[in-house]
């Protein structure tokens, strides 16, 4: 059977109508530890290209009666076609992250930029043409507390642009959803915010990390209750994205307590399911399986997990009789808590509006100049020539974001560069840094196909440095301010850039411009 359209409330259904409980398995070896939503290993092994590790495990997955995967990061240039083959023979579907560790949305500087839209629509033109696929992960929590929550906009930009590209590019339905943690402070808000104003940007569904169930419990101390009458009123499916508390001891100890009460009638009302974390056992302590060299042996609670899954007999909804009652929540207000205006979000990447924006520019960097010389150039331009930067810069709390902020980092430069050189009348130490920027000559012709999109981004450029002048309409005083310039610009060497500029304060900009 194959899963239907699952835009009706708040449960996924199979085509013939019957309800379906995700029963999952995060199946990826070597991928990050439970719950921190990052590796800090660049590399990674796609678990969906390697045929006979597929043959070894998928007999072990279906002996679990699990009917859905997890995977983290896929290699969108491999060939999964023998493991979907597999798995789809065993009746187990696959949810997989969009990101992989060199290219997802970074926390503490987020993007939603050329490169990362490029990785993400890769993996939905990988997958597509597996009908076991009931679709991805935007975001594994990229926002994890109060701190860094400006993320959270960019984590729904790129569910926004993807969802487009699935509806225009795929024949079926794949739904894009976003995994969280529990914290406490930002649980409501990030909840809301994930499926609150135009649905065609919301998660198609919801994932929660949540490990508050440890050994043997109940659902009023572990909270599950909370969760249960907290997402009642949620319009989308909701499922554990990962659980499996590995405390008090380890791996090996656990009982599959929650499973039992995640597939019971206090939860199957509102919960579709959950994926246990994890198939492989590694340092973190989460697995249901050795691996040494190329063979597996089953833990002690692979075993229990097995005995769990026998017993659970979710009571379900037909859809013939399922009437889907509830809306979409309301964005949530700015407080010291959450800092994203819930109506506006960063433009959709466009490789060719970048491209002919940058064709225009008579002052470029340097053919050979390093990205590690970028920071200096920004913090020196954006420092002393604030407005040359608005068209790049994006701020999540006040929702303002120029239109080029989605632009590669050398053709943002570009941009900053030319800016500055014209606000300097042209003048030839403007455009030179050191031999770090050049000038050329365009034939000052604008391409038909660019004509009106640059005047299109022209008018949200201006409009931002208008919107920028604005007071930030926030509660909190230590947020980003408005036309906030992206970290990773002076990430580089923030006590150079500092340095630079007192040196410009000093002997002027004909000195500086070197």
């Amino acid at each position: 059977m194959r899963l239907t359209k699952t835009s009706l409330g708040t449960k996924f259904f199979y085509e013939n109508g019957t309800q379906f409980f995700i029963k999952g398995i995060a199946y990826q070896q070597e991928f990050g530890a439970a719950g921190t939503g990052a590796s800090k290993n660049t590399k990674y092994v796609d678990p969906l290209a390697n045929p006979a590790a597929c043959r070894r495990d998928v007999p072990l997955l279906k002996a679990l009666r699990t009917n859905a995967i997890r995977t983290y990061a896929i290699d969108p240039t491999a060939d999964h076609d023998e493991c979907m083959k597999l798995l789809d023979e065993a009746g187990i579907y696959v949810i997989s992250d969009l990101s992989e560790p060199t290219l997802s949305i970074n926390r503490d500087d987020p993007r939603w930029d050329v490169d990362l839209y490029k990785r993400y629509t890769a993996v939905v033109d990988s997958l597509s043409k597996y009908s076991n696929v009931i679709g991805f992960f935007a975001g594994n929590e990229v926002t994890n507390n109060n701190t860094n929550t400006q993320a959270s906009a960019y984590v729904k930009a790129a569910v926004r642009d993807t969802k487009a590209y699935i509806k225009k590019n795929v024949n079926r339905w794949m739904g894009v959803g976003y995994a969280a943690n529990d914290d406490p402070d930002i649980r409501e808000d990030i909840a809301h915010y994930f499926n609150c104003g135009d649905q065609d940007d919301a998660i198609d569904f919801w994932g929660y990390n949540i490990y508050s169930w440890c050994g043997k419990s109940s659902m009023e101390k572990s909270g599950y209750d909370k969760q249960v009458e907290y997402f009642r009123n949620y319009s989308v499916p909701v499922f554990f994205a990962e659980y499996g508390c590995n405390l008090p001891n380890g791996a090996d100890g656990r009982i599959w307590d929650e499973t039992v009460a995640l597939y019971s009638d206090e939860m199957t009302d509102v919960i579709s399911g959950g994926i246990v974390y994890m198939f492989f056992q590694e340092a973190n302590d989460y697995g249901l399986v050795t691996l040494k060299g190329d063979k597996v042996s089953t833990m002690k609670n692979y075993d229990a997990l097995k005995t769990v899954m026998a017993t659970v007999n979710p009571s379900s909804t037909s859809m013939d009789a399922y009437t889907p009652t509830n809306s979409p929540a309301a964005c949530p207000e700015i407080s010291k808590n959450w800092k994203v205006k819930g109506s506006a979000l960063p433009p959709t990447p466009d490789e060719s509006l970048c491209e002919c924006m940058y064709d225009q520019l008579l002052c470029v960097p340097a053919e050979d100049l390093d990205p590690e010389d970028y920071g200096e150039i920004f913090g020196y331009i954006c420092g002393e020539t604030p407005e040359a930067c608005v068209g790049i810069s994006g701020n999540a709390t006040s929702g303002v974001y120029g239109a080029y902020s989605m632009c590669s980092a050398k053709q943002q430069l570009g941009y900053v560069l030319d800016a500055y050189y014209n606000a300097q009348n042209r003048a030839q130490y403007a455009c030179d840094f050191n031999g770090k920027a050049v000038t050329r000559t365009t034939s000052g012709k604008v391409d038909a196909s660019c004509g009106a999109a640059l005047e299109s981004a022209s008018a949200a450029n201006s409009y931002a440095a208008t919107a920028t002048s604005e007071p930030d309409a926030e509660e909190s005083s230590n947020a980003a301010m408005p036309g906030q310039m992206p970290r990773a610009f002076f990430a580089l060497g923030d006590l150079v850039v500092g340095a630079y500029v007192l040196v410009a304060m000093a002997v002027g900009a004909s000195m500086v411009l070197l």
